[in-house]
């Protein structure tokens, strides 16, 4: 690492734990065993409970995308996700094989958004999700808690301001009141979530080198401010979106953060398994 990366690095780092409180990281020290190729480990047949884990390697990875279930939120619904996945053929039934199949939105849970989701020329065009540049999806990123005086407040251009992101960054993961207040955990889907105002949106796109956008709930853009802030982060098709995001478990830092979309040619968006690395 040369100098000048080294000093933000350092500077980003300084500035995240400056002004936004720790959140804790609970690690789950479940592992099943080392095992070769050639023997898999098998558990006790009295041991048959599987483990679903949040962090992993000790708590050095943490996953920061949320389950899909039934009743996690879906856009502008009062019901929550419902039933997406059923057992198409069942060893139950006579079948060689357990195989289920799926149907929901690209939009939904922990997600990424492409160019064409809200200009039709650039959907028409082909900008879709598997276009979009796996190196601003995977790299160092620091993760922002702005808590406190900013809690009831959208993300305005005022705001980016008193946040002082330093040049040089290009990924950021915005953590909010939405994670505060559980809203990815709820069914129903609350317009009053935090999100980007069209000014916030434009202050960060002309003043930071920031390429990749993370937020906690289904949509980086405010509920009324909804298509200006996507038009001002998709219009130049360098900004990535990425919405959904678990942070709960996530301390204010700097981070590897590795988020792969599904490659679905002519989506304009896709659900992502998205990860942190702690350095």
């Amino acid at each position: 690492m040369t100098p000048p990366q080294l000093l933000l690095l350092t500077s980003a780092l300084l500035l995240s734990h400056t002004l936004f409180p720790f959140a804790s990281a609970t690690s789950n020290e479940a592992y099943p065993p080392t095992y070769g190729l050639d023997q898999p480990w098998t558990p006790p047949a009295d041991d048959l409970v599987p483990v679903r884990r949040e962090v992993y390697g000790g708590g050095r990875i943490i996953d920061i995308s949320h389950r899909y279930h039934p009743d996690m939120p879906s856009w502008e619904s009062p019901d929550g996700l419902g039933h997406f996945l059923w057992l198409a053929k069942s060893i139950k039934k006579g079948e060689l094989a357990n195989n289920s199949e799926m149907k929901l939105p690209t939009h939904t849970g922990t997600h990424v958004d492409a160019p064409g989701h809200v200009f039709d020329h650039y959907f028409d065009a082909g900008f879709d999700v598997d276009t979009l540049d796996l190196d601003v999806l995977n790299e160092s990123s620091m993760v922002m808690h702005f808590l406190s005086m900013f809690q009831e407040k959208n993300i305005t251009a005022e705001v980016m301001k008193t946040l002082n992101i330093p040049k040089g960054v290009r990924r950021v993961l915005f953590r909010t009141l939405n994670t505060d207040r559980g809203l990815m955990y709820k069914k129903a889907f609350d317009t009053s979530y935090v999100g980007f105002m069209k000014d916030g949106a434009q202050w960060l796109v002309d003043n930071t080198d920031i390429k990749l956008v993370g937020v906690d709930y289904l949509s980086v853009a405010a509920f009324d401010d909804l298509l200006p802030s996507h038009y001002v982060f998709l219009e130049g098709r360098e900004i990535i979106l990425v919405e959904g995001l678990k942070l709960d478990g996530a301390e204010a830092g700097i981070y590897s953060v590795h988020c792969l979309p599904l490659r679905l040619v002519g989506a304009e968006g896709s659900p992502i398994r998205c990860i942190l690395i702690k350095p």
